[in-house]
């Protein structure tokens, strides 16, 4: 009897209808599909976010490598050179919509070393110095291989001229004396410092008493198409191959890339160049007037830095479609450089800074006055 039932209860229950299992499978399927909707948004949006963060950092490297320089301009030189200390190009044509700026920069800025002059004959293949001259640096006689130096002449002789070379070793005795610097005949150094300064003075007697300094030649620049002229990929650090957008230092003739999704570089200037007593304001270079002007580029004090990034890709927001007239996706007006006519959905990072040259006319290492 309870067997009965109990078949009874069991087989008299009803199961899904077809109508039921298709309702059930729909609203199945369209979970999965707002569900996998939503990861590919929020997955979107993530990665835009990463590529956003990424160029964040490319910028504030970029930033913090020249505001460095820039305040260490002119360090360990001697204030009669400040005229050369810098140079630079505004709106440098590489054949693309934007067109970037250049700085060059030329100090004693890594390595400290001022080394006076015993004898020198101009272009030789060694400088006399004077007695425990290498004495006063902990550097091994192994760490002046290679290195590039300054030799620049007494402040009495009249000559402006500075020569660049590269040491191929050193020598000197036991007790400090004989302390000579030697290089190789014709060796090529296949860049120049600011001002046009590179050259030899006409009578070697000019030397004597004069100056040997290690030297960085620093040039920040911004490749915009990846096939700057004159530079070929592969070749002392250039990338090339196409590979535009991105932030250079060059140091004594070696490219090195800084930073990469770089749309725009600008710079500007300040300083007395009236010689009124008063900061004139910020300016762009003048390629024209200012260029080798040695007396009026020496009253700059001051440079102005922006940095614009650009995202690799095209930037996504969570519903798809960028905001109307923020011109986030729009690249902005810089200095003298021109804002972009449209928009074109990249998200772009700025970054703007100031550095003062506070190392033009301070004596770092204390030798004392020349």
């Amino acid at each position: 009897m309870s067997k009965r039932k109990y078949s009874k209860c069991f087989y008299g229950r009803g199961g899904f209808t077809l109508i039921e299992l298709l309702i059930g499978s729909t609203i199945m399927v369209v979970v999965i599909l707002a569900t996998l909707t939503l990861y590919m948004w929020s997955n979107k949006l993530a990665v835009d976010q990463q590529q956003f963060a990424e160029l964040q950092h490319d910028v504030r490297a970029g930033m913090f490598f020249i505001a460095r320089d820039v305040r260490m301009t002119g360090a360990g030189l001697p204030i009669e050179y400040s005229g050369y200390f810098l140079e630079g190009i505004d709106n440098e044509s590489q054949g693309a919509i934007v067109a970037p700026d250049r700085l060059k920069l030329m100090g004693n800025i890594e390595e400290p070393l001022n080394l006076n002059i015993d004898n020198y004959q101009g272009a030789a293949v060694n400088v006399s110095l004077e007695d425990y001259s290498f004495e006063q640096y902990p550097y091994l006689d192994e760490y002046y291989e290679n290195k590039v130096v300054l030799i620049l002449p007494n402040p009495s002789s009249g000559c402006m001229n500075g020569e660049i070379r590269e040491i191929t070793h050193v020598t000197h005795d036991a007790t400090g004396g004989n302390e000579k610097i030697n290089f190789s005949p014709g060796l090529s150094i296949e860049f120049n410092p600011p001002g046009g300064l590179s050259g030899s003075c006409p009578n070697s007697d000019d030397y004597d008493g004069g100056l040997v300094t290690f030297i960085e030649v620093k040039e920040y620049w911004l490749d915009i198409t990846g096939n700057y002229p004159g530079l070929t990929a592969g070749v002392n650090g250039y990338i090339g191959n196409g590979e535009g957008g991105i932030l250079y230092l060059t140091q004594n003739g070696i490219h090195y890339p800084l930073a990469q999704n770089i749309e725009n570089l600008q710079f500007q200037y300040n300083g007395d160049l009236d010689n009124d007593g008063n900061l004139d304001g910020f300016t762009d270079w003048d390629n024209t007037n200012w260029t080798n002007n040695l007396q009026l580029i020496s009253r700059i004090g001051q440079v102005r830095i922006l940095v614009l990034g650009r995202t690799e890709n095209p930037f996504v927001s969570f519903s798809g479609t960028p905001p109307a007239n923020i011109h986030l996706y729009r690249r902005p007006a810089l200095a003298n450089s021109p804002q972009a006519s449209q928009d074109d959905m990249h998200r772009r990072f700025l970054l703007e800074s100031t550095a003062t040259m506070r190392n033009l006319s301070l004596n770092l290492y204390n030798l004392g006055t020349r």
